[in-house]
C-alpha cells in the first residue's frame, strides 16, 4: 500500500481519510482540490491538471484524495491501493453543511489557498445526486481494475473505523 487512491462523495470523509492514512503510513497526501484550485475559486485549466497527475503519479509513494473524473484514469491506473468511500447520501450531506459551517469564511486545510468555504446549490445537488449519477460509473471503472489493485468499499463510519484500525506501518511493504 504506497500508491493510494481515495474516493467518493462530497462529503463522505476523503481527506480526512487521507490524512489519517498518511499519518498512520508516513506517506505524502495530496488533496486534488488543493491542487486544482487557484485563490477565489478559480480552477487550474485541465491540461494542467493532467500535467499534474501525470508528475504526482510517478512519485514512490502517494496518497490523493478526489474526484475529478477528467483526471481520474491517471491516478487509478497507477495506485496500487484504491479506497472508495460509499456513505449513505444525507451523511454526506451532513456533513458538508457541518463543514459550511465549521469552515465558514476560512480555508479548510484541504483546498486551495484563497478558497474559502462555501457551498452552492449545485454542489449539495451533485452530492444528492452522486448515487444516482456517479456511483454507477464509479462501480464500473472499479470492476475493471479489481484484477490487478486492492479495491476497499467501505460503506459507513464503523468500516472506516475498522480500516483504519487495521493499518500499520507494516501495509507499506506489501
Amino acid at each position: 500500500m504506497k500508491r493510494i487512491v481515495i474516493i467518493g462523495s462530497g462529503g463522505s470523509g476523503k481527506s480526512t481519510l487521507a490524512r489519517q492514512l498518511g499519518e498512520r503510513l508516513n506517506i505524502g497526501v495530496y488533496h486534488l482540490d488543493a491542487l486544482f484550485w487557484k485563490p477565489n475559486w478559480v480552477g487550474v485549466p485541465k491540461e494542467e491538471q493532467i500535467a499534474i497527475q501525470k508528475r504526482l503519479v510517478l512519485e514512490d509513494e502517494w496518497i490523493c484524495d478526489g474526484n475529478y473524473g477528467g483526471t481520474m484514469d491517471i491516478r487509478l491506473h497507477a495506485a496500487d491501493t484504491i479506497i472508495f468511500l460509499n456513505l449513505p447520501r444525507t451523511l454526506c450531506m451532513y456533513r458538508v453543511l457541518k463543514r459550511a459551517v465549521q469552515y465558514r469564511n476560512r480555508t479548510r486545510p484541504d483546498m486551495g489557498e484563497g478558497c474559502e468555504e462555501r457551498v452552492s446549490f449545485q454542489f449539495l445537488k451533485w452530492v444528492w445526486e452522486y448515487p444516482k449519477k456517479k456511483r454507477p460509473g464509479i462501480l464500473r471503472k472499479l470492476d475493471h481494475l479489481s484484477l490487478d489493485k486492492k479495491i476497499y468499499h467501505l460503506s459507513s463510519k464503523k468500516e472506516i473505523d475498522t480500516f483504519l484500525s487495521n493499518i500499520g506501518g507494516d501495509e507499506r511493504v506489501q
